[in-house]
């Protein structure tokens, strides 16, 4: 069973254990920063603090001495996707890039840019399995990135904590066998290992219904003290405004379609 860091202090500490250098220990710390920021307030469905979850991403990665660069990625590997860079937006754009590339450089931002860009649903994982043993090293670092996250989710019987437990549950009887085949692929045998005792442990337990979460996905839970700017809002008004309209013209368009 492994120790993985939570914290940025467990994390530094586990890289100066492991004889990343000082230069390696300075990106890391640039890149807790920025993982400050972007996440302040962000909660995992679970409810456990997103930046927890960031770490011992990080963290799984560094025990099983990957460059430092992907270590760092790993720590903000869900930036374009859930990170708040003061517009509300979600996804990949230029200008989250070069704020980015400006703090942790470029190849950084390229593993981050490719897991953003990575597909994970079950038919992506089979068709990546598959080709696994055609993929460059850059590329494999990012599928192991994203099993990584993986394993981070599950630890702690994590999912079970999530209200759509049910969901989760069945997403490792369909593919488990699968993530643990690839992590063993990826030269990872122990992050194998240890993402099938996981798995094992989380269809062995049970927790009170109590304990569980009423969230499905990720959340935000800002200060009371909180106050969106009006642009934000205005611009989230009009989002909600056109998708609804959207859905009005599909609903027109079936309905015309059928008569």
């Amino acid at each position: 069973m492994y120790y993985f860091a939570q914290t940025n202090i467990q994390l530094l500490n586990q890289l100066a254990a492991n004889d990343y250098s000082k230069a390696d220990l300075i990106l890391c710390q640039k890149a807790y920063q920025l993982t400050m920021s972007l996440f302040t307030g962000h909660f995992r469905a679970d409810e456990k603090t997103f930046i927890g979850h960031l770490v011992r991403t990080a963290s799984i990665l560094a025990s099983v001495n990957t460059p430092i660069e992907v270590v760092t990625a790993g720590l903000l590997h869900a930036a374009y996707l859930q990170g708040n860079f003061g517009d509300e937006s979600r996804g990949i754009s230029q200008k989250k890039q070069e704020k980015v590339r400006e703090i942790v450089g470029e190849e950084v931002e390229s593993y981050i840019a490719q897991y953003t860009a990575l597909e994970w649903g079950e038919k992506k994982i089979l068709m990546l399995s598959n080709d696994l043993p055609h993929l460059s090293l850059q590329e494999r670092y990012v599928v192991l990135m994203r099993l990584a996250n993986d394993l981070e989710e599950h630890l702690d019987l994590g999912v079970l904590y999530c209200a759509n437990y049910e969901q989760r549950l069945r997403y490792i009887e369909h593919i488990g066998n699968i993530l643990i085949k690839m992590t063993a692929e990826l030269g990872t045998a122990g992050l194998a290992n240890e993402l099938e005792r996981v798995f094992k442990e989380i269809h062995s337990s049970n927790i009170l219904t109590e304990l569980r979460s009423h969230h499905n996905y990720s959340f935000l839970l800002p200060p009371k003290s909180y106050q969106q700017k009006p642009l934000i809002t205005l611009g989230q008004q009009f989002i909600l405004i056109r998708r609804s309209i959207k859905s009005t013209l599909r609903r027109f368009l079936r309905g015309s379609n059928q008569s």
